[in-house]
């Protein structure tokens, strides 16, 4: 680990965004509705985190959960949250498009890309739901995207470790390779070292209690029961912890080659 690996926090608000770079974050990707993986935030959370970093900032496209197989409309919906990024400075978007097959679908991800320009343009998750990650690479590849978030087609990174690693291999510096789910402070030295890769993408996030006094038990307003009452949020300690870490391996191996 002879290199600086940037380190992208996953946040759903402004106070998250803050956290994660004052934690030392180079880059943060702007969610809503985590629960379900991810929706496009609002333009007005995008409004205000813009003008509390100075930190990368990638806007998640993506009209709703569930698959990334898109209707015509949602398509349209994703080109305009683009165009909405780009006028509220985001530095980036993050996106993923697939066919009914598990196939990228390469002729609508390559619009977004260009439409997405100058803006840098992630390939998320949606890449390890396709039916073959080696030839899903090449489809990504082909669509101009600068960026491919993945676990290696497994629940985490971790498990995904060697899928990883050989994407890294694959892709000959096309696309850049960033590993994301399940990364924390105890295992990202490992992955970066078995993987070769310069990014790592984390969440962090941490419940914090409703300040609320008064709860009504008979009545939830979401699919899980009680969440009125608390929320995720990422603490700017965890995110220093986790740079700690990684830059201390980094720096380590840095000195042990110097005295070789």
């Amino acid at each position: 680990m002879g290199h600086e690996i940037l380190i992208e926090v996953c946040v759903d608000s402004v106070a998250s965004a803050v956290a994660a770079e004052g934690g030392g974050a180079g880059r943060v990707e702007l969610c809503s509705n985590l629960l379900e993986g991810g929706a496009t935030p609002s333009a007005g959370l995008i409004e205000v985190v813009r003008g509390r970093i100075k930190a990368g900032l990638h806007v998640m496209i993506r009209p709703r959960g569930g698959d990334f197989c898109y209707t015509a409309e949602e398509f349209e919906i994703m080109r305009r949250d683009i165009a909405a990024a780009k006028g509220l400075g985001a530095d980036g978007v993050v996106l993923g498009i697939l066919d009914a097959a598990g196939n990228v679908d390469v002729e609508h991800t390559r619009e977004l890309v260009e439409l997405a320009r100058p803006l840098h343009v992630t390939f998320h998750r949606a890449f390890d739901m396709t039916a073959d990650l080696l030839r899903a690479l090449e489809d990504v590849c082909r669509s101009g995207a600068d960026r491919l978030l993945t676990s290696g087609g497994e629940q985490t990174a971790g498990l995904g470790v060697e899928s990883i690693a050989r994407l890294v291999k694959a892709a000959r510096g096309r696309i850049v390779i960033m590993a994301g789910s399940g990364i924390n402070g105890k295992n990202a030295v490992s992955l970066v070292e078995q993987t070769g890769i310069t990014e790592i993408h984390v969440g962090l996030g941490s419940v914090v209690e409703s300040p609320m006094i008064h709860r009504n038990p008979r009545v939830s307003m979401g699919a899980t029961a009680g969440r009125e009452y608390q929320r995720f949020q990422v603490r700017e300690e965890d995110v220093l912890n986790l740079r700690r870490v990684v830059m201390g391996a980094r720096v380590a191996q840095s000195d042990d080659k110097t005295r070789g």
